[in-house]
């Protein structure tokens, strides 16, 4: 297709709804994954970010060089309190789904999500605060099988992003 053809037929695309999907970045160091999870989410169609903590916040040079504007046309707000954030959505209907490695985590590719979804992703380094897990109805997971334990959050959000994504389309 030409690049002409592209943008026409992603002028149609983003005439359709978002999904009842939004995600919680809690403590996200980078500010090049923050914008990497800005453009994901938008492409996948959800319907707001939450930037939680020391989450980086737009307007920044470099939540723009990997989000591409992504950051202008997806609703997104800052709270710095995410655990009370995610009482509230939980009271909003939101099913809250962590992405993260714990005893209770099931396969990404085995969820089915039902209703309105919240993700939650946490700091690259130590995951979600503890605080959190209380506060999950599930907890997913993305298999390793090398040798490193996990993959950089922006690419992890990205494989269960669409996964939900695709299900609460159908």
């Amino acid at each position: 297709m030409t690049h002409q053809e592209i943008v026409s037929r992603q002028k149609d695309a983003c005439q359709k709804a978002r999904l009842p999907f939004c995600a919680v970045l809690n403590n996200i160091r980078s500010l090049y994954n923050v914008g990497s999870i800005f453009r994901t989410a938008d492409g996948a169609g959800l319907e707001k970010l939450w930037l939680c903590g020391i989450t980086g916040c737009p307007p920044k040079a470099m939540i723009t060089k990997t989000a591409l504007g992504a950051e202008d046309v997806l609703p997104w707000e800052h709270r710095e309190d995410a655990k009370a954030l995610i009482r509230e959505l939980k009271i909003q209907g939101y099913s809250i789904v962590l992405l993260e490695q714990i005893k209770e985590s099931i396969p990404y590719q085995d969820f089915c999500p039902k209703e309105k979804i919240c993700l939650v992703l946490g700091n690259e380094i130590s995951g979600i605060n503890d605080e959190l897990l209380d506060l999950c109805d599930t907890a997913l997971e993305i298999e390793m099988r090398g040798k490193k334990n996990s993959l950089n959050v922006s690419v992890a959000f990205g494989i269960a992003a669409y996964h939900i994504a695709t299900i609460l389309r159908k």
